[in-house]
């Protein structure tokens, strides 16, 4: 059992896919000797070399080019589009090209490809450097989405990314990258698809992601402590494949439902989640489910309005008292 870091783990976890499969290559914006942006790649170009862990020209659509041609013809490549932002400069492959190779050749051509990028906000970057946007990338078919919030499943659901089939798309929380946890020796391994009960509780199920879930955690041990109302929090991890049974399994149980998102109010991850539960668990509801978002607005880079407007541990904590009460 190691310590790490969140930053580690990513270095870790592609370290373990790259030293499985030597089909396994690494590719981005100063990734190699410099260790990458956000210093979370340290290591890696020493261990492999430069024919497996390549700087690449800044290029969001020459990455992704290049990884997509790479997966077509037989490798496995991780590719670094260094902030979530811009996704939106190589649209086009997330959207029209990568997703939809395996279908339009009728499985001929496969793309198992990992994109990792940096995503959230709570680093003061600002307005074009500080999106959550797996909102995004939830809504194409073809893609799979991950957000992991701790060092272990950090590594354990880059293993899965990789050893996937089908293109993943892996966002990283920048505010996260200096978290710690306890991360088990050996190979680590985890599955897509699949939430965690961080938190069993029996008055309400929180669901968060990312950044959001030591808040969401946080939140409920204080609502707890202080009003005696015990949540159950979940962490969503996979937005595609998503867990639903364990979503609706929780509902069942809680009968009251929050999510807490760190994307836009319009059309979030968590829009979506309300929507599947009531349909399937409608008459299991005791009130109605609670969204717990980021205004629809750009970000601001000031560190007491970034504050204001991201969901926190005393806002998550409010909410569900006051809905709960009401």
């Amino acid at each position: 059992m190691a310590e790490l870091t969140y930053r580690e783990a990513i270095a870790r976890g592609i370290a373990q896919e790259m030293a499985r499969d030597p089909d396994v290559v690494f590719l981005g914006e100063d990734v190699a000797k410099a260790g990458g942006v956000f210093k979370a790649t340290v290591g890696l170009f020493e261990q492999f070399g430069p024919l497996r862990v390549r700087d690449t020209p800044i290029s969001e659509q020459a990455i992704l080019g290049a990884a997509m041609g790479a997966a077509m013809t037989g490798l496995k490549p991780i590719a670094e589009i260094m902030f979530s932002d811009f996704l939106a400069v190589c649209f086009d492959f997330i959207a029209n090209e990568i997703p939809k190779l395996r279908y339009m050749t009728n499985g001929q051509l496969k793309c198992p490809l990992v994109v990792r990028t940096g995503n959230g906000a709570g680093v003061r970057f600002g307005a074009q450097h500080s999106q959550s946007l797996e909102n995004w990338c939830m809504m194409i078919p073809g893609l799979k989405v991950v957000a992991p919030s701790t060092p272990k499943d950090v590594i354990g659901l880059m293993a899965a990314a990789v050893r996937d089939p089908d293109p993943v798309i892996f966002f990283e929380h920048k505010s996260l990258f200096a978290m710690k946890g306890d991360v088990p020796d050996g190979e680590i391994v985890d599955t897509l698809g699949s939430a965690k009960i961080v938190r069993p509780g029996k008055d309400a199920t929180i669901l968060a992601l990312a950044l959001m879930v030591p808040r969401a955690i946080e939140a409920a041990d204080k609502l707890k402590s202080e009003h005696g109302i015990d949540c159950e929090v979940i962490d969503v991890r996979s937005l595609l494949p998503l867990d639903t049974q364990t979503i609706l399994g929780s509902v069942t149980r809680t009968h009251r439902f929050f999510t807490v998102e760190e994307n836009p109010r319009l059309c979030g991850w968590g829009a979506e989640l309300v929507s599947i539960v009531a349909d399937e668990a409608f008459y299991d509801l005791d009130g109605p489910p609670v969204r717990i978002t980021t205004p629809h607005i750009p970000l601001p880079a000031a560190d007491t309005l970034e504050d204001a407007v991201l969901p926190s541990v005393d806002r998550v904590a409010q909410t569900v008292r006051r809905s709960l009460n009401s």
